[in-house]
């Protein structure tokens, strides 16, 4: 048995037990912070966690953390984003325009200040940063493969002082994927570089034609 602190509690828990699973045996009567009970894939639990001779304080899946001795836990209350990034993902019937579209929607996405602190507060250890990166870049296919595991608890946008709202940002390019077959990234950046007139075409180049 260890004895941990839990919303201002002490409780005392099997060694083997998840956070989740010592505040309930303790009687604790759980109405909102849980879902699956366990399974750790929808993200409800969030907790802030700090362990016994530790001065730093961790976000964590109490579904997912087994209990330590003199462990302190907080369970964090569902936070609406202040931002809003609305969009309708059947409007978006083209796939060379979702690079263009992402950053329509996510106009914050490209001032990531790579602080590291979306990385830090994800409970599931994504590479959040990079996955916010790769969708700027236009790698939509890489930054999915990201996010394909983001359980959507917030906790990246919670963390985030350019309200990017990383998993929000992570669920579109999922979605989009799945609605569209995308082109490779290389041919769509370099299609928009050449709409903005960022490069020319040289038509005398061998082997080129003009269009029609």
């Amino acid at each position: 048995m260890v004895r941990l602190i839990v919303e201002g509690r002490s409780i005392a828990a099997p060694a083997t037990s998840s956070i989740l699973q010592a505040f309930v045996q303790a009687g604790e009567t759980l109405v909102e912070g849980v879902g699956c009970m366990g399974q750790g894939v929808c993200g409800s639990c969030r907790v802030l966690v700090r362990r016994a001779g530790q001065p730093d304080v961790g976000t964590e899946l109490a579904c997912e953390t087994v209990v330590e001795e003199g462990m302190q836990v907080s369970f964090l209350d569902y936070l609406t984003p202040s931002t809003h990034h609305v969009y309708r993902i059947e409007d978006i019937a083209d796939s060379w325009q979702a690079p263009r579209k992402l950053l329509e929607i996510f106009p914050e996405a490209p001032h990531c200040r790579h602080c590291g602190g979306c990385d830090r507060a994800c409970p599931k250890g994504l590479d959040v940063q990079r996955g916010v990166n790769l969708a700027v870049d236009g790698e939509l296919g890489a930054s999915g493969q990201v996010f394909d595991e983001c359980v959507m608890c917030n906790l990246c946008t919670l963390a985030c002082p350019e309200h990017i709202d990383p998993n929000h940002l992570g669920l579109f390019v999922r979605r989009m994927i799945a609605s569209v077959s995308l082109r490779p990234a290389d041919v769509m950046r370099r299609i928009e570089q050449i709409e903005r007139g960022e490069m020319s075409i040289d038509f005398g180049a061998p082997g080129a034609r003009r269009p029609g």
